[in-house]
């Protein structure tokens, strides 16, 4: 069965990930019907698929040709959004990461969906990855105790890569850098990057060491970054992050250190469409192996998972989008405290 697609937002990512994305699942998904905020961009971004086009949500949500919505809007409208896609009476719901800004929003969007057993699936394309359950089947069957987890991000410019795959253009954004000299800004900018980077991995950490205890130091990085180290499960955990103006290509890898190896997942950059991770694994006496690499990736395997859930009717795991809420807001609420208290 095809299922029509109702896309909320209409920005880069919309234009760079998600309609490539849909346009290789064509036997399950169509894109039909484009909202946004008031930019205007949902007109053209609906022409590339022959969809309809409309300002707010409310035209969208009330087109009976769209069975499920995808939520692809700032953060703060997520929960809201998600309500109001149940509300509406939608089949099924695909909504961008974080679920909610607060565990409260969280909840309700979550809660929304279980009464109405409405399938949801939240953007974590780390943790859809083929690779990543590759690397994970590893550690449960064969690897040694986990004795510590490194997530280790270098960014360019999203635009980089906007502007390799989206065929609308994209303006590029210089603003003045924020003074994380002051401890308050400097506590916004660490909550907002773990909420919005370090949330692509924080499920699958939690997947390792899913018992947080305490953040251990954190702070704010020039130009814009974060490192925060943690413990979870009593296993050291250390997450850092710089985003820079320009420079070489990204870098976004998992490290996960063992008693008998380790593991190295190297993801491949934001908004492109390069197959799934490339994992190598360190044994103690380096002999090193390399995963097979897969031309699936992430992005595509979160959609597939909703056809799945659509077509089967397979019990959703509500609780465990609730407890990544919990677990990332949990961490980010800390470090943010942590680097607030700085004098």
């Amino acid at each position: 069965m095809t299922y029509g697609v109702g896309i909320i937002g209409a920005g880069p990512g919309v234009s760079a990930l998600h309609l490539p994305t849909l346009a290789q699942l064509g036997e399950s998904f169509r894109v039909v019907h484009i909202s946004d905020a008031g930019s205007g961009r949902a007109e053209a971004l609906a022409a590339r698929t022959a969809a309809r086009f409309s300002s707010g949500t409310e035209d969208l949500l009330s087109d009976p040709a769209v069975d499920v919505v995808a939520v692809c809007s700032p953060p703060a409208e997520h929960s809201r959004q998600v309500v109001a896609a149940v509300a509406a009476g939608k089949q099924a719901i695909f909504c961008e990461k974080p679920l909610g800004t607060t565990v409260g929003e969280a909840t309700q969007a979550v809660e929304a969906c279980r009464r109405t057993g409405i399938p949801l699936i939240v953007g974590t394309n780390h943790y859809f990855d083929p690779a990543w359950g590759r690397a994970k089947h590893h550690l449960t069957a064969s690897g040694g105790p986990v004795v510590s987890v490194s997530v280790t991000l270098s960014l360019p410019p999203n635009t980089r890569y906007h502007d390799v795959v989206s065929e609308l253009p994209t303006a590029s954004r210089h603003p003045a850098l924020p003074d994380l000299t002051r401890p308050e800004v400097a506590a916004e900018v660490v909550h907002r990057l773990l909420t919005g980077l370090a949330i692509h991995d924080l499920p699958l950490v939690r997947d390792i060491a899913p018992n947080f205890e305490r953040v251990v130091f954190a702070r704010a990085l020039a130009p814009l970054g974060y490192a925060v180290g943690f413990v979870a499960s009593g296993i050291p955990v250390q997450l850092t992050a710089v985003m820079q103006s320009g420079g070489a290509d990204a870098l976004w890898r998992l490290a996960i250190a063992t008693t008998r190896d380790r593991l190295d997942v190297g993801f491949p950059p934001a908004f492109v469409h390069a197959g799934s991770a490339r994992v190598r694994l360190r044994a103690a006496d380096d002999r090193e192996t390399t995963f097979a690499h897969d031309a699936g990736d992430g992005y595509t395997a979160e959609w597939r998972a909703l056809a799945e859930l659509l077509d089967s009717g397979f019990p959703v795991e509500y609780d465990e989008l609730l407890d990544d809420v919990r677990y990332s807001l949990r961490i980010a609420d800390a470090a943010a405290a942590l680097v607030g208290a700085a004098a």
